[in-house]
């Protein structure tokens, strides 16, 4: 699979998370993917501190989720929540993982802005953090 980085130039009519996005071509399976990135500080909330990371934006997400094995990794708390959420893939089938049994808060910053959200714990996922854009 061949990765081709690209910097996409700023837009004044974009938002300032968008402005610094990364488009990533991707080739693979006779398609051709688009991935657009952005680097993000995220606060774990339990130890108030921080990590870089980038996360993919996707526009076929309906949230925010992390991978469990990042969460753990990074020593994120995980919350457990009263119901478990079941997730289905991009195809409608059930994630093979399993429903989203947790969460976590964090802090999430970019550039001056900073927003304390909740985001879902999922398994078997590629990145470590995907955001959903419109």
């Amino acid at each position: 699979m061949k990765e081709e980085r690209k910097e996409e130039k700023p837009d004044s009519s974009l938002t300032g998370m968008k402005k610094k996005m990364k488009i990533r071509k991707m080739e693979g399976e006779g398609e051709l993917l688009k991935k657009m990135t952005v680097k993000i500080g995220l606060e774990r909330i339990n130890r108030q501190e921080g990590i870089t990371v980038e996360i993919l934006l996707d526009n076929r997400a309906t949230g925010l989720v992390i991978s469990s094995e990042f969460a753990r990794k990074q020593e994120f708390k995980l919350k457990k929540i009263e119901r478990p959420i079941y997730v289905r893939n991009v195809d409608s089938s059930f994630n093979k993982e399993g429903p989203i049994k947790h969460i976590v808060e964090v802090n999430i910053y970019y550039q001056w802005h900073r927003e304390r959200t909740v985001i879902n714990v999922i398994g078997g996922q590629k990145w470590s953090v995907i955001l959903e854009i419109l």
